[in-house]
């Protein structure tokens, strides 16, 4: 403050014609670097450029905007990049994360927040975390880190931060329902995108998302299909660039919506549009052909009719009997039967890739073999399930430390429950967040992109599922704790 009243005062004592250079020349260099960006960016690079400048500027004074422009970038570049290169090249998302963790401290060091609000289960994350580091260092034994790991190992640990963060920030009910509500949005938005681009015919839609490789996305070779084979059906992929890793987030999202739609108070005041929402995140879905996904937003739906809306079971057991009998729904059906019977290829090399994780784990049982390369080259860590690859890069202790975690906060949110059903607002986003980290976790036994640190979008989505569960379950406690403060003594 002190030095911007000395450049102002400075700047007032001069006369008015210096002052008419001095902003002369501001404007002008200022015009020559637009210009400059604009020739050599290009005018979509370069208006995103000066967009993404401003938006930065107010998101570094607003921890609101900052979390909301994290989820923007999560749902819809999350594979964007800035267009040059500083050493490393980081991810428009690594920004966005770094961003709205640095305006959360800046409100530390300025005083604006006192009193860290944490819940127990945070223990257990915090034991996690430093599995991860362990388990990273051990592993340098077989492979030396490249820039891009380490980068991408820093962004999950401040992914993982987003649990701890959240729950600090979060201190009502509108506040939770708020950012809900923008993360819903957003991945509504994508879902949209994701029709339009699908409908598009290939040629048109490879053109569009070709342009996306200025900023780090695939130049070519983008269109999905089954099996990856262009005579069977394609796949959409929106701006995911996977159709699994964007069915995970599809069928997380739909679950969310789903909680809402016959809610007393649902988070949106018209009830026509987050049917019409769920509606579009649920046909985007489809159109992925992710089984996994599919099957885990099943769980969640008979989850959340069993806990809270019995009433609608029937509905979706006739919803699932026509799924099975309509003709448009027959390619579904024989993809199922397929991945059960082991009949097509990709289940059959997932049934390939099941046997050489579980020879690798035998070996490496305690530790893992890391993030950074295995020992042997008939050795390898991906295989399609988050769990197989958490026990081959941090062993099955690392494993089990996880799913403790989970455990903790599903278990801390069952027992916040008979709390939050109590409360109109809070009820409905409550169940449906915890139904959400459910069907993240059940698509994660087919789906290893929550994980995998090269899909960044997936991990972070991971977290902030699991940071506004403890949220929602922290103010349902709380509202139970102010509750038995102000009931008189007798």
């Amino acid at each position: 403050m002190q030095a911007d009243d000395r450049l102002r005062n400075w700047y007032m004592h001069q006369s008015s014609p210096t002052r008419a250079i001095y902003l002369g020349l501001t404007i002008g260099i200022f015009g020559g670097l637009i210009g400059l960006l604009l020739a050599v960016a290009g005018p979509i690079i370069g208006a995103g450029a000066i967009i993404g400048l401003l938006a930065a500027l107010y998101i570094l004074t607003d921890v609101s905007a900052a979390l909301y422009a994290l989820i923007a970038v999560m749902a819809l570049l999350p594979f964007g990049t800035l267009p040059f290169k500083i050493v490393i090249t980081p991810t428009l998302l690594d920004m966005a994360v770094a961003a709205f963790l640095l305006v959360y401290l800046f409100q530390w060091m300025t005083g604006r927040r006192q009193r860290l609000q944490l819940t127990p289960v945070h223990l257990l994350i915090i034991v996690y975390a430093l599995w991860l580091i362990l388990s990273f260092a051990l592993g340098l034994r077989y492979a030396p880190p490249t820039p891009n790991k380490l980068r991408q190992f820093a962004e999950t640990l401040m992914s993982i931060g987003l649990a701890f963060v959240l729950v600090d920030l979060i201190r009502d009910t509108r506040t939770l329902r708020r950012v809900v509500l923008v993360f819903m949005l957003f991945i509504g938005i994508q879902a949209l995108v994701t029709l339009a681009l699908y409908i598009l015919p290939d040629s048109l839609a490879e053109r569009l998302l070709v342009i996306l490789a200025r900023i780090g996305y695939p130049n070519g070779g983008v269109i999905r299909y089954i099996e990856d084979n262009p005579a069977l059906r394609e796949r959409a992929i929106g701006t995911w660039v996977d159709p699994n890793a964007l069915g995970g987030a599809l069928a997380i999202s739909a679950a969310l919506i789903a909680a809402h739609v016959f809610a007393v108070r649902p988070i949106i005041r018209w009830r026509w549009l987050l049917i019409a929402l769920f509606a579009v995140v649920g046909l985007g879905l489809l159109l992925t052909f992710s089984r996994a996904s599919m099957l885990a937003l099943a769980a969640g739906l008979l989850i959340i009719a069993v806990v809270r809306y019995r009433q609608y079971l029937p509905l979706l057991l006739i919803g699932g009997i026509l799924l099975l009998f309509l003709p448009q729904t027959q390619i579904y059906l024989d993809r199922f039967i397929q991945a059960f019977t082991a009949a097509d290829l990709a289940t059959q090399m997932r049934l390939g890739e099941y046997t050489d994780s579980l020879r690798l784990i035998s070996r490496y049982p305690i530790f893992g073999v890391g993030f950074t390369g295995t020992p042997g080259i008939d050795l390898y860590t991906d295989v399609a399930s988050m769990y197989l690859i958490m026990a081959n890069q941090i062993g099955l202790v690392g494993l089990g430390i996880f799913l403790t975690t989970m455990v903790g906060v599903l278990g801390y949110g069952a027992y916040a429950w008979r709390q939050a059903r109590l409360n109109q607002e809070l009820d409905s986003t409550h169940l449906g967040l915890h139904t959400a980290l459910l069907v993240l976790l059940v698509n994660a036994v087919a789906d290893l992109y929550f994980f995998r640190l090269d899909f960044q979008a997936s991990i972070t989505l991971l977290w902030l599922v699991v940071g506004l569960c403890l949220a929602s379950s922290r103010l349902a406690l709380q509202q139970e704790s102010t509750v038995v403060k102000s009931e008189p003594v007798k």
